[in-house]
């Protein structure tokens, strides 16, 4: 069945939200505080390695970096684009929206815990990877693995910082369901260099919502959002990135 995993993994979010809305209750003010920071600390290794398996290699025996003009580029072209286009404020008046017709008004975290959470589990090469190989493969197999840590960070989440977590499964469904749908037309696009490029930056943007999950938040990260495409196009350029 086509779209299987983007089902299976917007079930996920969900059900990790309702495990962490009830589990939550039983944490005081403080000890919330605390685990927000623990998962923001947990989402800031995550993208580290990541980011890190993007820029090291191994050259006769010694670790050399690399990549650093890709990130820059992508990262400062990126912003631009997104910080003219507003992308931050579309998906907080969306978070509003639905603030407001779910009956979540009295929540004052409720739009920066759906923004926080929908960055978390949207961006990444799992999430386009996945949703192309189940709309040409019909394998459902990485999104159902994105799906069990999907689960586990919107608990987490959820539990430290409010319902607006449960909520990300809506960018979710329609960001994988589309490429699934456009799979055959993408799929050409997706090199594995493309791949390469956009697991990268992908890392570097949530790297930049665990800064705000730890710090409070200091970062527009939506507004970086273009610099994923510009990832892709760059492995289309006659010129390599070291």
């Amino acid at each position: 069945m086509i779209g299987l995993g983007t089902i299976i993994n917007s079930a996920a979010i969900i059900a990790g939200g309702l495990v962490g809305h009830f589990t939550g209750k039983l944490f005081k003010e403080e000890q919330q505080d605390s685990l927000n920071k623990a998962c923001g600390i947990s989402v800031l290794f995550i993208a580290i390695s990541g980011a890190m398996q993007g820029m090291l290699k191994i050259e006769n025996g010694s670790i050399t970096g690399g990549k650093s003009m890709l990130v820059v580029l992508c990262l400062a072209l990126g912003t631009i684009i997104g910080e003219l286009i507003g992308i931050e404020k579309g998906f907080e008046r969306f978070g509003e929206w639905l603030k407001r017709k779910t009956g979540n008004s009295g929540d004052a975290g409720f739009v920066n815990a759906f923004v926080s959470a929908s960055l978390t589990v949207c961006i990444g090469a799992m999430a386009i990877v996945g949703a192309i190989q189940d709309g040409i493969l019909r394998d459902c197999t990485t999104l159902a693995v994105k799906s069990v840590l999907d689960f586990i960070i919107i608990a987490v989440m959820t539990s430290s910082m409010g319902k607006g977590c449960v909520f990300s499964a809506i960018p979710v469904f329609v960001f994988e369901g589309s490429i699934t749908l456009l799979a055959r037309l993408i799929s050409p696009i997706m090199t594995e260099l493309a791949i390469a490029y956009l697991s990268l930056i992908g890392s570097i943007l949530i790297f930049c919502v665990g800064i705000n999950l730890v710090w409070g938040k200091k970062l527009r990260v939506a507004n970086m959002l273009p610099a994923v495409l510009f990832a892709v196009l760059a492995a289309y350029l006659p010129v390599g990135f070291f």
